[in-house]
Order: C-alpha cells, then sequence, then structure tokens
C-alpha cells in the first residue's frame, strides 16, 4: 500500500512541481507587501505632522477639484498613525487613489501596487496570464487551481509515506542535518521540511483555492454555511455633476469624529458616501470591521453594524483571507506564514532532485 501511495506521490508531482514552486514563492514574497510598499513609498505615502489635519470635506472637495470630470472621490481612509497620508480613493480606474498630506491639502502621488509585487500577484494567482475577453477558458487561472489541487494530494501522500513507523524514527526524521554532505541535507529539507510546513501549507492550499474554481468556493462557503452571494453590480459610486460635489463631503468630518470618539483604538477609518467602516486591526480575522450608515443630508448616524454582533457565517470570509496569507496571528504567523510558503517551494525542487538521482542510480547499476 506504502508503494502506491509513494508511485501516487511521485506521479502527481512531476507535472505539477514547477507551477507549485512558482505558486508558493510568489505567495511568500507577498507576505510583507504592505511593510514593504510603505518603506519604498515613504515620500509620498508618508508626511510630517503639522498640527491639526485639514477638514475630510475640504480634502475632498480639493481633490476633487483637480479630477477629471469623469472621475470622482469616493472616500477617504484615515490611518491611526498621524504621519500616515490620507489615502483618497477614485471611482475609476479599479482601486484607483492617491496619497493627500491632510496638512496641506498636497496630492503626493498615486497609491498603486510596486511592479515587483503586481508580477508577484498576477504569477501567484494566474501565471501571468489574463482573463479572456470573450469569456474563453482563464487557462493561467485553471492551471495554478488544478496545482493547488494537486499540491494538497501531494502533501498528503507525502505524509504517509515518509512517516515513520517508530517513535525513534520520527525523532531521527525531524531532523535537517546540513553536516553529512548535500545530499542527505536535500533529502532532510524535502522530508523534515515538509513535515513542518504541512498544516500551514494545507491551510493555504484549502483556502486559496476559493479564488481558483466557483464550485470549490461555493462547495467551502456551504461547508461551513455560508450564504452564497449573487451578483453585486458594480454601481458607479460618486458618479454625478461635478458641481455635486461639496455637498457629497460635507458632514464626513463631523461624522469622522463621532466614529473615532466613540472607536479610539481604530487601525484605519474609511468614510464614504452614508457609510464609515472601522478597522481595529486585532488579532483573528483581519477585514474584521464594524460600520456605521449615517444621513448624507444630516449627518446624523441611522445604523450600526458591529462586526461582533454579526453571524459567524459572515465572518467566514474574511478569516479565509486571514488564513491564507497568515495574519490571523499577527506578525508572528505571518513570518510562519513566509517560512512555510518558502519551504513549500523547494519541496518540488529537492522532490526533483531526489527522484533524478534515484533515476540515475538506476540506470548505473
Amino acid at each position: 500500500m506504502r508503494n502506491l501511495i509513494r508511485r501516487l506521490h511521485l506521479w502527481v508531482s512531476v507535472p505539477f512541481g514547477l507551477v507549485i514552486t512558482i505558486t508558493c514563492f510568489t505567495g511568500a514574497m507577498l507576505v510583507f507587501e504592505k511593510e514593504i510598499t510603505a518603506l519604498c513609498t515613504a515620500n509620498i505615502s508618508s508626511v510630517q505632522v503639522k498640527g491639526a489635519p485639514l477638514p475630510l470635506e475640504t480634502i475632498a472637495s480639493m481633490v476633487s477639484a483637480q479630477l477629471p470630470d469623469s472621475v470622482t472621490v469616493t472616500g477617504i481612509v484615515v490611518s491611526e498613525n498621524l504621519s500616515d497620508a490620507y489615502k483618497v480613493n477614485l471611482s475609476k480606474p479599479r482601486r484607483a487613489a492617491l496619497y493627500v498630506d491632510q496638512y496641506t491639502g498636497e496630492i503626493k502621488g498615486r497609491a498603486e501596487r510596486l511592479p515587483f509585487f503586481d508580477v508577484m500577484f498576477k504569477m501567484h494567482r494566474w501565471l501571468m496570464d489574463s482573463s479572456p475577453k470573450d469569456g474563453g477558458i482563464f487557462w493561467g487561472k485553471v492551471i495554478v487551481g488544478v496545482s493547488t489541487i494537486a499540491f494538497v494530494a501531494i502533501l498528503i501522500t507525502g505524509l504517509a509515506v515518509w512517516w515513520p513507523r517508530t517513535r525513534k524514527a520520527l525523532k531521527n526524521r525531524v531532523k535537517i542535518v546540513a553536516s553529512k554532505g548535500g545530499n542527505r541535507f536535500l533529502y532532510d529539507l524535502h522530508v523534515a521540511g515538509g513535515f513542518y510546513a504541512l498544516i500551514l501549507l494545507l491551510a493555504m492550499a484549502l483556502t486559496g483555492l476559493t479564488w481558483s474554481f466557483e464550485w470549490y468556493r461555493n462547495g467551502f462557503y456551504k461547508l461551513f454555511g455560508v450564504p452564497v452571494a449573487g451578483t453585486v453590480s458594480n454601481a458607479k459610486s460618486g458618479a454625478g455633476k461635478r458641481n455635486e460635489s461639496s455637498p457629497r463631503f460635507i458632514h464626513w468630518q463631523e461624522v469622522f469624529d463621532v466614529v473615532a470618539a466613540t472607536c479610539p483604538d481604530y487601525n484605519q477609518i474609511t468614510i464614504s458616501d452614508g457609510a464609515v467602516t472601522v478597522s481595529a486591526g486585532s488579532f483573528g480575522n483581519r477585514r474584521a470591521s464594524d460600520k456605521y450608515i449615517f444621513d448624507k443630508k444630516s449627518g446624523k448616524i441611522t445604523d450600526v453594524q458591529l462586526y461582533k454582533d454579526t453571524s459567524s457565517s459572515a465572518k467566514i470570509r474574511g478569516w479565509i483571507y486571514s488564513v491564507h496569507v497568515g495574519s490571523w496571528g499577527g506578525v508572528a504567523t505571518r513570518i510562519l506564514a513566509f517560512l512555510a510558503a518558502m519551504l513549500g517551494a523547494t519541496l518540488p525542487l529537492t522532490g526533483y532532485y531526489l527522484w533524478i538521482k534515484r533515476l540515475y542510480r538506476k540506470r548505473n547499476r
């Protein structure tokens, strides 16, 4: 039986190994994207604190006046760090935003993904492929998804193949020895590395599949009792005449002050037309947030939707993301996720080496 599992482990690994290596490596590169981006863009994403910031409606109106007629301000993101520039979200293109000095109103630059991380993300999700405009098969996405399913099978069969029969053997198998030559080191890295990273790699693979296949995502959500959402139309937020800009923003600062006083430990507050989202940045679901609805005409808060009061099923979506990127436990689990993903990237390469070495030995007998 073990010999059959060993063959299955090999047969699945050989055709998908390189894609698995690419997916794991690019995933590892994305773990600390936010921090690295902040360092690389400090000249536009950071500001010098100069007293009190300008009112939000003033900032929104100043930015709005400099935009083309087809683009509008849809919201402003305020960080707890006073030296972080405000991030002004725009209606288009998708996810467009500007960094603005909240003390002077100066537009410092575009809030964009760095080219390196843009490549890493596209490689991680689609192998640099793009969705076909004619509705055909999205091959890059499919290949990554199938390879991820194969990776789950490889991890499980690998555990079955390499699991020792005795406790003494287990103790030796979880050691990575570098003093007995390169062959022994690569063998230990493949076997022991797989043991150490197994749980995290399985968690990342199983959650990652929700972005690859709709049938898997629906089944995954159903398993945890999450209702499958229908198609949401992309409303043109903020669409309208330019001379309507000022009335839209008139109560933003007033509402922000109320919400900020209610949630003094906020990590980030995003205010938009009629709604305020508060992220606490605590452990667990990193996408957890409280939402406040306000009347755009009077500025009065009309509804409060606290994260702690939402149903368990509604929290699962954020948990899937948090588990996938390893952010659920803060910096510690992100470091573990990075190390696990890097180990995952080496597993196919060391596996190829062991396989080719075995074939070479057989030919020279």
